[in-house]
C-alpha cells in the first residue's frame, strides 16, 4: 500500500493551505484540507485536482490500512502517535461536505448551547497567550484582544499594573494523562500556585478519564485528585469541549482581574489604619485566684466572694 501524503497547497490564496493524499483507488484520492491532523477538532476538506509531482511535500508516512467504508474512509497509518483517523461524508446547510476526525475529536459533545456575549465581570480583556502554545484560543467570541508573550506559568492570563494575577493552563485529555503519567503535573501546577489566582481547565468530560485506553484510568483518577489535595488552591475544572473550556476560561480571568481590582485599594486602606498599640494582659478570673490562694496557704471557701485581702495578696504576688 502506498504512503499517505500531506503536502502545501499549491494555491497560495486558498483558505486550505494543505493538500492530502490518500492511497484509495487506483490513482489515490487528493483533497485539500485546513490542517495536517485532527488534534483539536474536526478539519474541514474539499476535493482537488491540484496534485502534481511539482507540490511541496511535508509530511510522508507509510499506511497500515485506508479503506471505505459507508459514508467514511478509515484511515490508520503505521506510526505510534496519530495514526487513527477517519474522514467521514455528510451533509451541512444543505451541501455536502467532508470532515477530518480523530478519535480524539469525534467524541466531543455538542452540548447544544450558546455562550453569552456579555462581558466577563463588565470588562474588555486584554488576555495574555504564552509563546509557546501551539494553536492558542482567539477569544473571538468573547469581547476580548489578545497579546503573545512568554508566561511564567499558565497558558493564558491577565495582568494588573505589569504583574500577571491570574492565569489558565488549557489541556486536551490527551496531554494531562501525559502530563501526570511523567510527572510534570506536579511542577506545572506547583508554578500556577505561586500566582494570586490559577486554575487548570480540562477540554473534556471527567467521564472520559474512565475511558482512557492509553492509560489505566484508575492512575489518572488517583493522580488528578493527588494534584488536587496537594495544591488546593488551583481548581482543576473539566470543561466537556473546547468552546466552553475557552468561555470558562474568560470568565475566570474577567473574574480574577475585577477582584484583584477590587482588593488592591482596601489592601492600601488597611494599611493606612493607625497601629492600635499594646494591649494589656486580661484580668485573673476567680477560679485563678482560688487556686493561687490554695496553693499558698491562704484560707478560700470553695464557692462565693474571693476576700478583698487574699485579692490583694495576689496581685502583690504577680
Amino acid at each position: 500500500m502506498e504512503d499517505f501524503v500531506v503536502a502545501l497547497n499549491p494555491d497560495g490564496d486558498s483558505a486550505l493551505p494543505y493538500l492530502v493524499r490518500l492511497p484509495l483507488g487506483p490513482h489515490g484520492v487528493v483533497l485539500k484540507v485546513r490542517d495536517t491532523w485532527p488534534r483539536t477538532a474536526k478539519v474541514y476538506c474539499h476535493p482537488s485536482q491540484d496534485w502534481d509531482d511539482s507540490v511541496e511535500v511535508v509530511e510522508r508516512v507509510p499506511v497500515r490500512s485506508c479503506v471505505r467504508r459507508g459514508a467514511a474512509i478509515d484511515l490508520v497509518l503505521d506510526r505510534g502517535r496519530e495514526n487513527r483517523s477517519q474522514f467521514v461524508f455528510t451533509r451541512a446547510r444543505g451541501r455536502e461536505v467532508i470532515f477530518w476526525q480523530s478519535a480524539r475529536t469525534a467524541k466531543q459533545a455538542r452540548p447544544a448551547v450558546s455562550t453569552p456575549t456579555r462581558r466577563a465581570s463588565g470588562l474588555v480583556l486584554e488576555i495574555l497567550v504564552d509563546s509557546h502554545e501551539r494553536y492558542p484560543w482567539k477569544f473571538s467570541a468573547q469581547q476580548a484582544t489578545t497579546r503573545r508573550q512568554a508566561l511564567p506559568a499558565g497558558d493564558y492570563a491577565v495582568e494588573h499594573g505589569g504583574r500577571i494575577v491570574a492565569a489558565v493552563e488549557r489541556k486536551s485529555l490527551a496531554d494531562l494523562s501525559s502530563t501526570l503519567t511523567t510527572g510534570k503535573l506536579r511542577y506545572l501546577l506547583a508554578a500556577l500556585a505561586e500566582l494570586p489566582r490559577a486554575a487548570l481547565v480540562v477540554e473534556d468530560r471527567y467521564s472520559a478519564v474512565f475511558k482512557s485506553s492509553f492509560v489505566a484510568p484508575g492512575v489518572l483518577a488517583e493522580g488528578l485528585a493527588e494534584s488536587q489535595v496537594r495544591f488546593p488552591s488551583v481548581p482543576i475544572v473539566f470543561c466537556e469541549t473546547r468552546p466552553l473550556a475557552q468561555e470558562w476560561t474568560y470568565r475566570f480571568l474577567g473574574a480574577a482581574l475585577a477582584h484583584h481590582a477590587q482588593d488592591a485599594p482596601a489592601a492600601g486602606r488597611v494599611a493606612e489604619l493607625p497601629a492600635a498599640g499594646p494591649l494589656a494582659p486580661a484580668a485573673p478570673t476567680a477560679a485563678e485566684i482560688r487556686a493561687w490562694a490554695l496553693a499558698n496557704g491562704h484560707e478560700i471557701s470553695a464557692k462565693g466572694r474571693i476576700p478583698t485581702s487574699v485579692r490583694e495578696a495576689f496581685n502583690e504576688a504577680r
